[in-house]
């Protein structure tokens, strides 16, 4: 798939909507947030980047922090969920997806800040990560935990997923969902040009 370019991302912008009534916008990430993305990973709780990365880390390497920034290169994609308010933005939460074709699924992992932990983000990013799966054409979306990571296999649960061994590894559970909705019924598809795969750079 061809990398989407920087000057369409902001026409695939979704809302999160939290449960105090906020909204968030949620977008993909651009190359000109590198910079801001890495001080969100940084500013995560060691725990928090733990858990995210399934390991130590106390930021984003240069090779993955590149990925993050290229929509839609080897079929993987990087959102940012944007709080706005008195004039600035800030990152509350972040996203990543692949697309596997066979089967066809959807790998996810996403992190939350955790001063915005407890406001529905994680569920409503969650929510939206289904949609974009449906989206694809993918049948299934999952991810991979650490078995100690309560509160990532708590919002699984309630989002209806069910859990297994991953395979290779056993700190690892595996969380995934069936996707049966088809893509013209669900709601997240001001993004569709990149979901049907339509080279953008024709239609500029």
């Amino acid at each position: 798939m061809t990398a989407l370019r920087p000057n369409n991302l902001r026409q695939y912008s979704d809302a999160l909507h939290l449960r105090s009534g906020q909204r968030l916008t949620l977008r993909f990430v651009e190359p000109d947030d590198a910079e801001a993305l890495q001080a969100y990973v940084r500013g995560l709780s060691q725990s928090s980047r733990y858990r995210r990365f399934l390991g130590a880390a106390s930021e984003l390497p240069p090779s993955l922090l590149d990925g993050f920034t290229h929509a839609g290169e080897g079929d993987r994609f990087s959102v940012i969920a944007i709080a706005s308010g008195d004039g600035t933005e800030r990152i509350v939460a972040e996203a990543r997806y692949a697309l596997h074709a066979d089967p066809a699924s959807v790998e996810f992992g996403l992190s939350v800040d955790d001063l915005w932990q407890g406001h529905g983000i994680g569920a409503a990013l969650m929510q939206n990560l289904e949609c974009r799966a449906a989206a694809l054409g993918a049948t299934r979306l999952f991810g991979d935990t650490l078995r100690s990571n309560a509160v990532m296999m708590s919002l699984a649960r309630k989002s209806g997923f069910a859990f297994q061994a991953s395979p290779g590894d056993w700190k690892l559970v595996r969380f995934e969902k069936p996707i049966a909705s088809e893509a013209q019924e669900i709601p997240c598809t001001r993004w569709r040009l990149a979901a049907e795969r339509i080279d953008l750079q024709a239609t500029v």
